[in-house]
């Protein structure tokens, strides 16, 4: 399986931006994919999933009702629209998913359950 993120880029406060999670090599009939960020100096923080055993999307209160995401299974993509951007978004971003959490139908958001990452795209969020 291979993750590859695009969409990344440098836009002003409160504008809009979409990450794309290409997914090679995984049937997206079963999924478990979530996105993480890593800021400079932080620790990697997952901040949206969307497993397939109920198709439902969960998000941290940090991004909720700004960030969606959703599966687009004829692209095999998983796309992470952010909206009403905050220059605390800036961070890079990676998808990761791995095969336990896909068989097991959950997604959590501690990084250390996934051992397929994509490569990160960066976003960056300045006036």
């Amino acid at each position: 399986v291979q993750l590859v993120e695009s969409g990344g880029g440098l836009v002003h406060p409160g504008s809009s931006l979409t990450l794309s999670c290409a997914v090679v090599g995984l049937d997206l009939r079963y999924y478990a994919i979530t996105w993480f960020r890593q800021s400079p100096g932080q620790a990697r923080e997952g901040v949206a999933c969307v497993a397939n055993s109920d198709g439902s999307t969960r998000y941290v209160e940090a991004v909720e009702g700004r960030f969606t995401l959703s599966v687009d299974k004829t692209k095999k993509t998983v796309d992470l629209q952010m909206n009403r951007l905050r220059p605390e978004d800036t961070a890079v971003y990676y998808c990761a998913t791995d095969y336990e959490r896909i068989r097991s139908g959950f997604c959590p958001y501690a990084a250390y359950e996934y051992d397929t990452w994509g490569q990160g795209t960066q976003v960056t969020v300045s006036s």
